[in-house]
Order: structure tokens, then C-alpha cells, then sequence
């Protein structure tokens, strides 16, 4: 983000926002955008540039009159070729309230199961990440799909135990069992 003075958003403001598959540019600025979305870890800048060029067909990021608004950082997990793993998701602190961490999801998850097929998403949050755990609750509400959660990583299991645990769920269709 550069140090102009925050872009004021009317309510109409989502509708003049682009979404994209980011490039290489986009890396630093991301970077940027991850740092003013606590509580969201924060990376290098070397990272995002990789996942702006390596994954950049499993990320989304939206635009608002040339500034970056948004990001979801995503991935194909090697082991499962059929899961989208979403990474990170981030909106600007002067767009939260107008669905685009909704809008972004959407259109990343339909762009990705037409060109990968996938037949679920994964994501870790944790226990006090709320806002993350609405997105992704009222995305399968929206999908009618389900929704599982179960605990991943434990404090312990980032090295230092100053980390929150992070929990895993799992996205997938509805399971019909006869």
C-alpha cells in the first residue's frame, strides 16, 4: 500500500472492484496489505512474491481504483490434488463490511474447480480469528456444502508456544449416505 491518504469507499464501492489473478507485481504490495490485517501472520515479502508468481492461479486478489483492496493466498496442497488449501485471507481495514472477502472466495473457488476440478477446500484459523470463521461458515451455507473443524496445530507445534493453535476445516459437498 503506498502512503497516499486511505481511499474513502461509498457503499457502491464494490461494485467498481476487479478481481484478478495477481502477478509478480503484486507481490510487495500484498505483503503490505497482509500487515494491516492483524491477526493475520505476517510473512516475507520474498513469500508473497512466490505466491504471487508459483500459486498465482490459486490466488485472487481485488483492486479498487488501482490499489489493492484484497487477497486470498491459496494453494494445492502435494499430496492432494483435489483440495484447494486457502491460505490467507485478506481485505483492506477501509473495505471490511462490503463482502468482498465473500465475492473473492466465490470467485476464486468457482475459477479453481473449473480449471483444477477440485472437490474440497481446506483452511486453518484459529480460535479467535472470528471473522475468518463466519467467511468460511456462511460460504457453505451459500454452497450448501459442509463444514467440519478439527484441531491441527497446537501452540506447542510452532516452536516457541506463543502462537495460537490453529484449527483445520475441511469444505466439502454434502455427504448422502444411504
Amino acid at each position: 500500500m503506498n502512503a497516499r491518504a486511505p481511499v474513502s469507499f461509498a457503499p457502491a464501492a464494490a461494485d467498481h472492484i476487479v478481481l484478478r489473478i495477481p502477478d509478480r507485481r503484486d507481490g510487495a504490495t500484498l505483503h503490505d496489505l497482509i500487515a494491516a490485517c492483524p491477526p493475520l501472520d505476517l510473512n516475507s515479502r520474498y513469500a508473497y512474491l512466490l505466491l504471487c508468481e508459483h500459486h498465482a492461479n490459486t490466488c485472487v486478489v481485488a483492486e479498487f481504483n488501482g490499489e489493492l483492496a484484497g487477497a486470498i493466498t491459496a494453494y494445492i496442497p502435494p499430496s492432494q490434488a483435489d483440495t484447494l488449501f486457502i491460505w490467507q485471507v485478506a481485505v483492506a481495514p477501509n473495505m471490511q463490511g462490503q463482502r468482498l472477502g465473500s465475492r473473492m472466495l466465490d470467485s476464486l473457488t468457482e475459477r479453481c474447480t473449473h480449471t483444477h476440478g477440485f472437490k474440497s477446500i481446506e483452511t486453518t484459523i484459529n480460535p479467535s480469528n472470528i471473522g475468518s470463521q463466519k467467511l468460511f461458515a456462511s460460504y457453505a451455507r451459500r454452497h450448501h456444502v459442509d463444514i467440519k473443524g478439527r484441531p491441527y496445530l497446537t501452540a506447542v507445534d510452532f516452536g516457541d508456544g506463543r502462537h495460537e493453535e490453529e484449527w483445520l476445516y475441511q469444505i466439502c459437498p454434502r455427504l448422502n449416505l444411504v
